[in-house]
C-alpha cells in the first residue's frame, strides 16, 4: 500500500504526482456511446480485461451492455463482488480448486465459461454436480488465431457432451479472432473476419446437425467488430479496448467501414533529467507502462519519440528547439492498454483539467 495517493479529487491536473494513469472522462464517455450506437442489433458484452475496473463495467452496462467478459476466474470473482451479475469467462478453466471455485461463483451470478475439449466438459460436469444453478458453457472454435479452439466440425459432438450433464447449459459458440485485431490493412482484417465467419457458420451447422437449435455466436474485438456485426452469423460482440484505446490500435490503417475511437487513457509522466543531449528522461519506465506492443506515443508532440525504457526511466528523443524543461509533464499513449492498466491501483479521472474521480482498478493482478 502506498503511503500517499497521486492526487485527490478536486486537484488540478498539474498537481497530479507522476507517473500516474489518467482517464479523459469526456473521451471515454464518447467511446462508450459510440460503440453502443454502432452495435445495430447485436448484443454488446465488453471485455473487462482491458480495464479491470468495476466502475467502467457498471457504466458500460448502464448504456446497454448485457454483461461483461473476463479472462481469468479471479478477475470474474472481483467483478462479481462489485455487483456485476452476468459474466462470460472467455477462457478454459483447469484444476480441481479452480473448478470448485467456478462452480461456487456460478451460484451467485450468471456465469459462462469456454471449452474446446471433451475432458474439460467432463471435469465441469463433475464440479457442477449437485449445484443448484447451472453453468453456461460455450464451445470455443478455432477461427484463425491458432491459439485455443476446437475444429468447427467437432462442435456437434461437444454440444452433445455438454447437454449430457444436468448442470451444464450449452450456451453458444465463442468465435473470437484475436490476431485479426491488429492486422494493419483494412482488407487484411476484413478477409480474416470473413474467413472466421465462414468457420463459425460451419460450427453452427455442425451443432444443428446434432439436433440443437442455431446457437448464439459471440466474439469480435475493437479492431474488427463491424465486420462480425454485419456477417449475419455473430449475435454478440466482445470489444474491450475501445473504452480506453491505445497506440497499437491507432496504428491500424482505417478503412471506409472502420469505427475509430479516441485515446481516453494516458500516462502522466514528468521530465526528471535533461543532462543528456537530444533526449530527456521521464519517470515512466517499464514499471509504469507495457512495451509488448511497442513504445508509447507522446501526445501533442509529433516530433518526440519514446526511444527506450528501463525499470523506472523512459528516454524521449526531441528536437533541440522543443526540448521540455526539467519538471515539465508529458502525456504518453500506451502501446497496449491491457497490461499497462494492470500496473496501477487507481485510474485518475480528469475533466476540464480537474480530477473529478478516482476509480480503483479492483481486479489488478487477478491472474488466477
Amino acid at each position: 500500500m502506498l503511503p500517499w495517493k497521486a492526487c485527490e479529487i478536486g486537484d488540478h491536473i498539474d498537481d497530479v504526482q507522476t507517473p500516474a494513469l489518467m482517464l479523459d472522462l469526456d473521451a471515454f464517455e464518447r467511446n462508450l456511446t459510440k460503440l453502443m450506437g454502432h452495435a445495430k442489433g447485436v448484443r454488446v458484452r465488453p471485455h473487462a480485461k482491458s480495464h479491470k475496473c468495476p466502475e467502467i463495467a457498471r457504466r458500460q452496462i448502464e448504456l446497454g451492455a448485457i454483461g461483461i467478459c473476463c479472462q481469468k476466474l479471479s478477475e470474474a470473482a472481483v467483478f462479481a463482488q462489485h455487483g456485476i451479475k452476468d459474466i462470460l469467462l472467455t477462457n478454459q478453466v483447469v484444476g480441481a480448486q479452480k473448478l470448485q471455485r467456478l462452480a461456487q461463483l456460478a451460484q451467485t451470478i450468471r456465469l459462462g465459461v469456454l471449452v474446446d475439449d471433451l475432458a474439460q466438459i467432463q471435469a465441469l460436469g463433475q464440479a457442477m454436480a449437485g449445484q443448484r444453478h447451472r453453468l453456461d458453457v460455450y464451445i470455443e472454435i478455432e477461427v484463425g488465431a491458432k491459439r485455443c479452439g476446437a475444429p468447427a466440425q467437432t462442435a456437434g459432438e461437444l454440444a452433445q457432451a455438454i447437454a449430457s450433464h444436468r448442470q451444464l447449459n450449452f450456451a453458444g459458440l465463442q468465435c473470437y479472432h484475436g490476431a485479426a485485431q491488429h492486422l494493419r490493412a483494412p482488407d487484411a482484417r476484413a478477409g480474416a473476419i470473413a474467413n472466421a465467419a465462414q468457420v463459425a457458420r460451419q460450427a453452427v451447422k455442425a451443432v444443428q446437425a446434432a439436433g440443437f437449435p442455431a446457437p448464439l455466436v459471440t466474439g469480435a474485438g475493437t479492431g474488427t467488430f463491424w465486420y462480425e456485426r454485419d456477417s449475419g452469423v455473430y449475435a454478440e460482440v466482445q470489444a474491450g479496448s475501445y473504452a480506453l484505446m491505445d497506440r497499437d490500435y491507432a496504428d491500424n490503417t482505417a478503412g471506409p467501414q472502420d469505427v475509430r475511437f479516441e485515446h481516453a487513457l494516458w500516462i502522466k509522466t514528468s521530465v526528471t533529467s535533461v543532462a543528456q543531449d537530444n533526449v530527456v528522461i521521464v519517470d515512466a519506465g517499464l514499471k509504469s507502462l507495457s512495451v509488448d506492443s511497442g513504445m508509447p506515443g507522446v501526445a501533442d508532440y509529433d516530433a518526440f519519440a519514446y526511444l527506450r525504457a528501463s525499470d523506472e526511466h523512459g528516454v524521449i528523443g526531441c528536437p533541440a528547439n522543443q526540448r521540455p524543461q526539467l519538471g515539465q509533464w508529458l502525456s504518453l499513449i500506451p502501446g497496449h492498454c491491457d497490461p499497462t492498466v494492470n500496473l496501477y491501483d487507481d485510474l485518475i479521472v480528469v475533466q476540464q483539467n480537474k480530477v473529478v474521480d478516482i476509480w480503483p482498478i479492483a481486479a489488478r493482478g487477478a491472474n488466477l
